[in-house]
């Protein structure tokens, strides 16, 4: 598939071994590959059309049309837009884990609620908690608002108890009152295609090793599509620390992402802004005046400086209440 490809014109990305991108006379291809599946998209139904005539002659292949169904994952277009969800992979999880008939709940964790390693509460079995998590990490593909909760409770999953496994038959019932929610691609001619991302970290840390939360989301014009909530694996010594190990984290994938819309064709000319609320933080990422009250960060974070003097990234101040990230860290 690779060789046939690249003999026919294609381009391979160097930041997704998956995709593939062919552009002649105005007209472009895009294509991404998952094991057997493909994926097909481009600017004109023609050339769309002339490469699924000219795959079927050489591989044995079956057209599913436009796509509706994919990896677990519906899809509805229209002239509006393009909404992603996974309501039947969500009934099929409910299934699984015969909670079918479980009662809905408008929220996914009760406030203040903080679990940590509880060696008194009851040990529950490995593999279905493993399994089970498994598979609300996946819903997290198209369910940006549940991810801080399903990133949480796949900590204990070395060693899960019974208040973990409630909090996460928790997310079961909240799912199931929401199984038609999803994430929406407005269709808009008029949208700059800018990226802007949104970088944050929580302020209380781990119950069990203090360590902090990174999130981050970003979008491309009016759309929010890449988001990521996970713990840091250095321990901060204080709340402008933790805001800079995730801006170096929101920083990295602002790379690969500049990268890869290049290849799509739509190559970030700017400097892509992103938006923190610790005023420190953004001050330390741009001024090495700061550097003895940083001495003891790891070298790895200091590249942000670099980035930000080559142009790639700008950090920018913004209010708590514009802080976008805040859902993913707390």
């Amino acid at each position: 598939m690779d060789n046939h490809l690249i003999q026919i014109g294609f381009s391979r990305s160097q930041s997704e071994a998956t995709l593939y991108v062919k552009v002649t006379a105005g007209e472009s291809l895009i294509v991404s590959i998952y094991v057997h599946d493909i994926l097909v998209t481009g600017s004109k139904i023609e050339p769309i059309q002339r490469f699924k005539d000219t795959m079927e002659k050489i591989f044995q292949m079956t057209n599913l049309g436009v796509m509706k169904y994919f990896l677990g994952m519906d899809v509805l277009q229209s002239s509006d837009g393009i909404l992603i969800s996974q309501q039947k992979y969500i009934e099929d999880i409910l299934n699984i884990f015969k909670m079918q008939d479980c009662k809905p709940v408008s929220t996914l964790i009760s406030t203040g609620v903080k679990l940590g390693k509880d060696e008194d509460s009851k040990k529950v079995d490995d593999s279905m908690y493993r399994s089970l998590i498994g598979s609300l990490l996946y819903l997290t593909t198209s369910r940006s608002n549940i991810l801080f909760v399903v990133s949480f409770v796949s900590r204990f999953m070395h060693s899960p108890r019974d208040t973990h496994f409630t909090m996460a038959k928790r997310v079961l019932r909240y799912i199931k009152k929401t199984s038609k929610f999803g994430t929406f691609f407005p269709t808009s001619a008029e949208v700059t295609m800018n990226l802007v991302g949104y970088s944050n970290s929580d302020w209380g840390g781990g119950v069990d090793d203090s360590k902090r939360t990174s999130g981050y989301l970003f979008y491309l014009g009016t759309s929010c599509f890449n988001w990521s909530s996970r713990k840091q694996k250095t321990t901060a010594q204080s709340t402008s620390e933790a805001e800079y190990i995730a801006c170096a984290s929101t920083v990295n994938q602002a790379i690969w992402l500049r990268k890869m819309l290049k290849d799509l064709g739509h190559e970030q000319t700017e400097a892509t802004k992103i938006m923190c609320d610790k005023s420190s933080a953004v001050s330390i990422s741009k001024n090495s005046v700061f550097h003895g009250q940083t001495k003891h960060i790891k070298i790895k974070f200091s590249f942000i400086r670099e980035v930000q003097q080559s142009n790639e990234v700008l950090f920018v101040l913004c209010s708590f209440e514009n802080q976008l990230a805040d859902i993913f860290t707390k």
